[in-house]
């Protein structure tokens, strides 16, 4: 057997190499400069291997982002109350989001331009409608900590977008008396407001 037989990759394991060797292209290089030679290149594979899967360097960009997410997700907590929840998905997002939100300011607006769309359209295709949180706020209903009646799709996403917000400024993990502002003074006496 040779030595290239002997360390082809398939399947799932293909496919991470890929996607992650698209990453790295991304982060280092932007959009702007982001082709399908170079992430084939990085990935020691052939561009055809990367066509075969993505009809484009945008649907390539897309499923980088989206891998990445998945390979870094952001735990749901389950501290027994609403506010420990979300001060540890805070926590954790802020230290886990921080490179994404630096590549979306810093490295993603040649995509934008190019693709005539939004940060928010590109985070509805790589997270869709749901968000890991909602579960964070579902537990605190049935808890009786907090007023269903509030929980409008703004609302559920406040947190997470003050602390996108954050780390889009600041391009770095939040500081943690910032969570800490978040959570208090903003959104528990937001949701715990009854009519």
């Amino acid at each position: 057997m040779s030595e290239r037989t002997a360390t082809r990759r398939r399947g799932a394991a293909l496919e991470d190499a890929l996607l992650t060797a698209a990453w790295d292209e991304l982060t280092s290089a932007g959009f702007g400069r982001f082709t399908m030679e170079a992430v084939a290149e990085r990935a020691r594979t052939s561009t055809p291997v990367l066509y075969r899967r993505w009809p484009d360097r945008w649907d390539l960009a897309v499923a980088a982002v989206r891998h990445y997410g998945e390979r870094n997700p952001v735990a749901i907590p389950d501290t027994g109350s609403l506010r420990g929840d979300l001060i540890a998905y805070l926590r954790e997002a802020s230290v886990k989001r921080a490179e994404v939100a630096a590549m979306f300011s810093m490295r993603m607006a040649e995509f934008f331009d190019e693709t005539r769309s939004t940060p928010a359209q590109l985070r509805e295709q790589i997270i869709g409608g749901r968000t890991t949180v909602e579960v964070v706020y579902e537990r605190a209903v049935a808890r009786g900590e907090i007023d269903p009646v509030i929980l409008t799709p703004r609302v559920k996403t406040l947190a997470f977008d003050l602390l996108r917000n954050e780390l889009m400024l600041t391009l770095r993990p939040v500081a943690d008396e910032v969570v800490l502002e978040i959570v208090d003074d903003i959104v528990l006496p937001l949701v715990r407001r009854r009519s």
